[in-house]
């Protein structure tokens, strides 16, 4: 996303390196020098993106007051703000998960609510219900949480089917139906939810067209020692964290959709779209995969790339871009066989081998 950061749960050993100045010209068809491509690509085309590189700096510097480490995790969540998708967000307590979520509202001047998912959830709940008002005798809609710009579903796993189910509608068409009247979300709308891996008493597992709706499934882990003694240096006098108070507002709603109407913009060319629709094809024929990736997968992927792209100040995308985002879009959008899931493999694995056997365009 940023030059010096890699996206969580990326096939090591897949990413071709970063390409120089003077290799440029293999970015663009039938381009060969530097004076071609910026002939072909002339000022009039081109994409003003450093007010939206800085900002993105911005925003893990406000977080980065509170957390230390997680910058994928960190820069993940930018790019799928900007891109307009949602984010699963997996890990073991106690690794910031909700906090950064927090932190991240905090960094966004605009409405933010957490919603805590428990077994006796109801969908109203989560969406609002329709009371009597006694003033006028009328029933009247009240708003639930999930009317927000910024919504932090914890622990979403903990909910059953049912209330898991109200949020279909809201996280794929950006809408509330209730009593035959729809009800429309503000921009921007942002969900990110949480769950625990290892504590599953008590939990509902979520299903396949509930996973899909989400841009990117992040999985998070333990911070390296050196992390772990500077998160110990840094609060041991601070024990409530009041540093909290200290995060400021970077973007704006209208920022926002400013940004993502530039990311729309980042160019993409036909090869790199084709291969795009390889890998997400190959998921669908692979052998040891018992359920591949939808259409929307497709999407997502280049729609991600261009938020990484245009995060790293360029207007254009590259097969590195693609290669960053195939693995969290991807991950929790297919299902291994029985037999490969005995065998010890994971999505990691697969999708590192369908990385692997596709060629890259150059």
């Amino acid at each position: 996303m940023f030059p010096e950061d890699k996206i969580p749960g990326q096939p090591q050993g897949l990413t071709p390196p970063t390409p120089s100045e003077d290799s440029l010209g293999e970015l663009v068809p039938d381009i060969t020098t530097k004076d071609e491509i910026a002939h072909a690509m002339a000022p009039a085309d081109r994409i003003d993106l450093d007010e939206l590189h800085q900002a993105a700096i911005s925003v893990r510097a406000e977080i980065g007051k509170m957390v230390v480490g997680q910058k994928e995790f960190i820069n993940l969540l930018i790019a799928s703000l900007l891109a307009g998708g949602h984010v699963l967000v997996e890990g073991v307590p106690g690794i910031a998960k909700t906090m950064i979520a927090k932190l991240l509202a905090k960094t966004v001047a605009a409405d933010y609510s957490r919603i805590q998912f428990t077994p006796d959830l109801m969908p109203s709940d989560v969406t609002g219900t329709t009371v009597f008002n006694m003033a006028d005798s009328k029933f009247q809609f009240t708003k639930g949480p999930i009317f927000s710009n910024i919504v932090l579903i914890d622990e979403i796993n903990r909910a059953p089917a049912k209330t898991q189910a109200a949020l279909f509608e809201v996280m794929a068409e950006q809408q509330i139906t209730a009593d035959g009247t729809t009800y429309k979300m503000e921009d921007p709308f942002f969900v990110i939810a949480t769950q625990n891996p290892i504590d599953q008493e008590g939990t509902y597992r979520l299903p396949e067209a509930q996973l899909d709706r989400f841009l990117v499934r992040i999985v998070i882990d333990y911070p390296d020692m050196e992390e772990e003694k500077e998160i110990l240096y840094r609060f041991r006098s601070d024990f409530r964290q009041t540093q909290q108070e200290d995060v400021n507002p970077v973007f704006t709603r209208q920022l926002i959709a400013k940004y993502s109407s530039l990311i729309e913009k980042v160019f993409i060319r036909n090869e790199l779209l084709d291969y795009i629709a390889g890998l997400v094809h190959r998921t669908r024929t692979h052998p040891d995969l018992y359920l591949g990736a939808s259409p929307r997968a497709s999407l997502a992927i280049l729609r991600l790339s261009k938020a990484v792209a245009a995060l790293a100040g360029r207007d254009f995308v590259t097969p590195d871009d693609i290669q960053q985002v195939a693995f969290p879009v991807l991950n929790h959008r297919i299902i291994l066989t029985p037999e490969r899931e005995m065998e010890g493999f994971g999505a990691k694995d697969v999708i590192a081998e369908i990385l692997r056997g596709i060629e890259v365009p150059r």
